[in-house]
């Protein structure tokens, strides 16, 4: 008959075998929101650049809401922009991103559908964390309107453009030096790359609503087929608690085009960016 105290003693070594064990990779997948609250509105002007002229060409506008996501509370959060009858006679671009992300901020489910120019397509991805792995489900709906459907299981967390970039907003930049970067995969409807956030310093952004921040540039790189990193948007984010996007500078096929902040409302902390 074994004494009580190895009972005991194997009873709680089996307890921190089991807490040390990484057993729910949603946990792991998790992180603080210091940033946004429901009911955050944020609306852009939209500039496209042609012929080396920047034109006024439409509008854009981030929001997010607490809601739920199978049965679960859940924050939603969606960027849309919207180019303008006179552009669409150059370049026609409709895109709509969205996404849902638990109140811990992992990522559940992924959506843009975009009309580029003649061209459009459908990116999902839907996020599960059984058997403590990150399982993904991609689908993609491609111009000649066929379907591809694939799925995969990783043992770190997988992040899609815009749920990264809720995420990163709660990120603490008080102590990065310029050119420190997070490195991260992300995924889109049929891909997985290596991807990485990078601090570009900090610098005096004016916005379309007259007014002028204090912001820091934060650009968002993804790595092409010859292994480069290529630059995709660069975030200029208030230097305050509520790390709220000013202005987007967004490198796309067909060349540039730049969101200036119009107008703010549902912010979760105090503005305190705004130069005097």
């Amino acid at each position: 008959m074994k004494h009580k105290y190895e009972n005991g003693k194997t009873w709680i070594m089996a307890l921190l075998f089991m807490l040390l064990l990484p057993y729910n990779t949603q946990a792991q997948c998790t992180f603080r929101n210091t940033a946004f609250k429901s009911g955050e509105y944020l609306s852009y002007n939209l500039y496209y650049n042609w012929k080396f002229i920047w034109v006024k060409a439409g509008l854009a506008s981030m929001s997010t809401v607490e809601t739920t996501y199978n049965g679960k509370p859940a924050y939603r959060a969606s960027l849309i922009t919207r180019g303008n009858n006179k552009v669409d006679e150059m370049f026609v671009l409709r895109d709509t991103l969205l996404c849902y992300s638990s109140t811990e901020m992992a990522p559940l489910y992924y959506r843009k559908g975009a009309r580029e120019g003649k061209r459009y397509y459908v990116d999902e991805i839907f996020y599960s964390y059984d058997n403590g792995k990150c399982n993904v489900r991609q689908h993609s709906q491609h111009n000649d309107g066929t379907h591809n459907w694939q799925k995969h299981t990783y043992d770190d967390c997988i992040y899609d453009m815009l749920n990264m970039f809720i995420r990163a907003r709660s990120f603490n930049p008080e102590n990065w030096k310029k050119g420190y970067t997070v490195d991260f995969p992300i995924a889109d409807g049929d891909s997985r790359k290596p991807a990485k956030i990078k601090y570009q310093g900090k610098t005096t952004i004016k916005a379309d609503n007259g007014k002028k921040y204090r912001c820091l540039r934060l650009s968002y790189l993804e790595q092409e087929d010859d292994n480069k990193f290529k630059n995709i948007v660069d975030f200029y984010v208030t230097d305050d608690d509520n790390h709220i996007p000013v202005r987007l500078d967004m490198f796309l096929r067909f060349g540039s085009a730049k969101a200036f902040l119009v107008g703010m409302k549902g912010t979760r902390n105090p503005i305190t960016s705004v130069v005097k």
